[in-house]
């Protein structure tokens, strides 16, 4: 894979057989510089930031990349309004600052600008629009100051009756005044953001090992297994990052968190009338919170997002309530003409957040807590980052590193990161996709390696127009070792029954050609 990524001193394929040969490394010569456990975005920043200072980085993963919180996000990067209304101007800033390089440098084919429509409706149009425009114009602001450019995302507007019901064609025209139109970054695919930030650390020579667990972990090193061998190896490394996101208190029991759980709805976007914009509607008795829609690949719109408490033990996959569902659906409804019914709702999918939270606030409204990050040293010496959101998971991977080598490397052994200059495999300009030799679809999905993808041997297609090539592609480079990691991480088709079960005789083909 050296000929696709050129700029790399090691291949950035994952897959069966490197992983097999990077666990042989390890058992070999179990000396490293940094251990990173988790691999979700989190996880997979950390590796990429350690490795591209030349770092001998190990990331471990006991299931599947982008197997929890990352794959479950609402597909946006945010640029902190909400944080602005909420007076918290470290972290909008920060968060304007990473959807510029996200957007600008690191993943251009990954992302992309996305209208947000708020309709107006009489009576109370008039101080509404002013209030949303007012939020909408102090974002445009610090979407100045950390330098997009308007070719990337476009100033807010108020539009007219007629423009909103182009833009977003099932809302209801009765009373209808006018919109608010603003803009925010969208990413094609969270889990693929997760993929191609660890295939960019194996690049950089990270050993990226999916399916082994961290047994037994302190500050000098951690006991592996490898869960489909059974087989275990000590690690002795200078410095140890825990990035385990919600499930980070299971590894360090000094960590404390409260989990939020954000849930989705899945619907076919003819249901809304084929928009590809996202609707923005205000939850009934909050002035600060909003029900979404996003278009989304399949021909599907994702439809959030909930913001509640998650007690108890935590689940592997988190399920989406009833009430969540009723209230998703009855917000949205509120502006459709044709509202959305339960029979609509072909799929739904729910993510935890790590929300740090200390003892006074543990009565404290989840959507209310800080979306902080934070590095945590615990006394045996492993540092946990957590906390934050995905936006910024540069920042936070950034600031872990840094931690790390404050505390356990000599004064000038390990240089400062690059992450803010560093393209993601396959990244390409936006503005120039079209000079890319292969479908549309296949660019926005793999940006400059789309042609290689295109280029592998047919063979069965799955659901919804996925194609042979795109599976095998991810076998074969994108570390999938399962019909679970094709179909739920790099494809998204388990997120809907049908389209799983349509696929699953492609997805084994795929793994066994």
């Amino acid at each position: 894979m050296t000929r696709i990524v050129g700029r790399f001193a090691h291949p950035t394929a994952l897959n069966a057989a490197r992983r097999a040969r990077d666990l042989a490394w390890l058992a070999d010569d179990p000396e490293i510089d940094v251990l990173v456990v988790g691999g979700g975005i989190t996880g997979a920043g950390i590796a990429l930031d350690a490795a591209s200072r030349g770092l001998r980085t190990v990331l471990v993963e006991r299931a599947d990349l982008a197997h929890g919180t990352s794959r479950w996000s609402s597909k946006l990067v945010h640029g902190g309004l909400r944080y602005l209304a909420s007076g918290q101007l470290a972290i909008a800033h920060e968060s304007a600052a990473e959807r510029h390089l996200l957007m600008t440098r690191i993943a251009p084919h990954l992302t992309r600008p996305l209208a947000q429509v708020l309709p107006l409706y009489a009576p109370g149009h008039v101080a509404r629009g002013a209030y949303i425009g007012v939020g909408y114009a102090l974002g445009d602001g610090l979407r100045r100051v950390v330098g997009t450019p308007d070719a990337v995302l476009s100033h807010p507007a108020a539009i007219d009756r007629d423009t909103v019901l182009r833009l977003t064609p099932a809302v209801r025209s009765e009373l209808l005044r006018g919109g608010v139109r603003g803009w925010d970054g969208q990413l094609f695919d969270d889990a693929r953001l997760v993929i191609a930030v660890a295939r960019t650390a194996a690049g950089f020579g990270a050993r990226v090992l999916t399916r082994v667990e961290a047994v037994r972990v302190h500050g000098d090193g951690a006991v592996l297994r490898d869960a489909l061998t059974g087989t275990e190896v000590t690690v002795r490394a200078r410095a140890v990052l825990n990035a385990g996101g919600v499930w980070a208190g299971e590894l360090q029991s000094d960590v404390h968190l409260r989990p939020s759980r954000g849930t989705h709805l899945v619907v076919e976007t003819s249901r809304l009338g084929g928009a590809d914009a996202a609707l923005t509607v205000p939850v009934a008795g909050s002035r600060s919170r909003f029900v979404f829609t996003v278009p989304a690949p399949h021909g599907r719109t994702y439809i959030g997002l909930t913001d509640v408490p998650a007690d108890g033990p935590l689940p592997d996959v988190p399920q989406a309530t009833d009430a969540e569902i009723d209230m998703l659906l009855d917000t949205v409804n509120a502006v459709l003409a044709d509202p959305l019914r339960r029979s609509d709702v072909v799929g739904t999918f729910a993510g935890l957040r790590p929300l740090l939270t200390a003892g006074h606030e543990q009565h404290t409204e989840t959507s209310d807590l800080s979306r902080r990050h934070a590095i945590l040293e615990s006394a045996d010496g492993v540092l946990t980052v957590v906390g934050g959101k995905l936006t910024t998971y540069r920042r936070m991977a950034q600031d872990g590193v840094d931690a790390a080598i404050a505390r356990r490397f000599a004064r000038g052994e390990a240089p400062a990161s690059r992450t803010a200059s560093l393209p993601l495999v396959g990244a390409w300009p936006r503005a120039r996709s079209a000079e890319i030799s292969a479908a549309p679809r296949l660019v926005r999905r793999y940006g400059a390696e789309a042609p290689f993808v295109a280029a592998l041997a047919d063979g069965p297609a799955a659901a919804r127009g996925v194609t042979a090539q795109e599976l095998r592609w991810g076998v074969l480079v994108e570390g999938a070792l399962t019909a679970d990691d094709l179909l739920d991480r790099r494809t998204r088709l388990g997120l809907v029954a049908e389209d799983r079960a349509a696929s699953m005789d492609a997805a084994e083909a795929a793994l066994d050609s």
